[in-house]
């Protein structure tokens, strides 16, 4: 049961925020906060007062029931409604449980998707690159903005390393369940006799961090500057452009060397570093909160192989929640792609509220 201490806390602030807002008398400031807050407590509000009700409303029915006089039509209909009124009870629970849940704040960020090749050599190259077009298609369904940040090709035409930022509505609460090891099983081109390979990609995706989120000071910077490496072209090789950013007290460090302008590459590498820097926090603070704070459907672990992609039979298996689809095509393709993903955060959500 959730104490009715909080069920009318909730039902007095939406009150309280709609005579604010509709008073007029709302600081410039607070007015977009004050009305996201009503509008989410709105999609709410009226669960948490049946919710409310529902003692005094059983109470009401079970006296119809108990009582003598009651003709059989009135008591039949009461003990339907008393039916009613107890499933609808669990369903308010429920969702009033999910809203009570802690939230990320990161949920609501961009994010920044890392993908590298991983074991597998150019096949594994080949399938970093098969996964990023299957990020940008997604993008392109949902809507959102992607940009490059960098991008390493390798000799058969895949990816090495591509870094990219998305931006949109609550992206890291929708990517953040794809960090982990993916991996394929497929017959590649060069292979002569059909067998099936196994090689794999690791996916990392972060909050973007705003400088309001994270502090960096100046001084724990080391900034080297060195002349980009690769094909020929105006620019490389001739001037000190490129970029390396090693943030001293973590160790962490990024190098950037994708634009022709020193100042364009640093303000990338930051990019990267701030985002790095603030999941790193998020990690150690999680942590420090419980011994057991990680979840089961993992959200970070760039070590732990999260799905397979099967081509020879036509499936996708993710292996946290051990569901497969035999939709590969239509999942590279970014149609069947929210089918996991909501899957995945239903599983992550029934784990939080057995925790409560």
């Amino acid at each position: 049961m959730i104490p009715e201490k909080t069920i009318e806390e909730l039902i007095t602030r939406h009150s309280s925020l709609e005579k604010d807002l509709a008073s007029g008398n709302v600081d410039k400031k607070l007015f977009a906060e004050k009305s996201k807050e009503y509008s989410d407590l709105n999609e709410i509000v009226y669960s948490a007062k049946k919710y409310a009700s529902y003692k005094n409303d059983k109470i009401e029915l079970e006296k119809i029931l108990n009582d003598k006089n009651s003709d059989e039509e009135l008591m039949k209909m009461a003990h339907n409604e008393l039916s009613e009124l107890d499933s609808q009870f669990e369903k308010n629970e429920k969702k009033l449980k999910l809203f009570l849940l802690p939230k990320d704040e990161a949920d609501k960020k961009n994010a920044i998707i890392e993908i590298r090749a991983g074991t597998g050599g150019l096949e594994a190259s080949l399938f970093a690159g098969d996964l990023f077009k299957m990020y940008e298609k997604v993008c392109n369904k949902k809507k959102w903005s992607l940009e490059l940040i960098s991008i390493s090709r390798s000799d058969a035409g895949g990816l090495k390393e591509v870094i990219a930022s998305i931006k949109g509505n609550n992206i890291y609460s929708t990517l953040k369940y794809e960090s982990g090891v993916h991996r394929v099983q497929r017959v590649p081109d060069t292979e002569t006799q059909g067998r099936v390979h196994t090689s794999a990609a690791t996916v990392a995706v972060l909050p973007e961090a705003e400088e309001v989120d994270l502090k960096i000071n100046e001084t724990d910077l080391r900034i080297d500057v060195f002349r980009s490496g690769g094909p020929g072209g105006q620019s490389v090789n001739t001037t000190d452009s490129a970029v390396r950013i090693t943030h001293i007290p973590s160790g962490l460090s990024v190098s950037q060397q994708d634009e022709k302008s020193q100042h364009k590459n640093k303000a990338k590498g930051m990019k990267i570093l701030r985002a790095r820097l603030y999941e790193l926090e998020r990690t150690r603070i999680d942590q420090e909160r419980s011994a057991d704070r990680k979840s089961k459907i993992g959200t970070g672990d760039r070590s732990e192989r999260i799905r397979t992609y099967n081509f020879p039979q036509g499936r996708v298996t993710d292996h946290r929640i051990n569901l497969t689809l035999h939709k590969l095509e239509e999942f590279l393709e970014g149609e069947a792609f929210d089918e996991i993903i909501e899957s995945l955060s239903l599983k992550a959500q029934e784990e939080s509220l057995s925790k409560l």
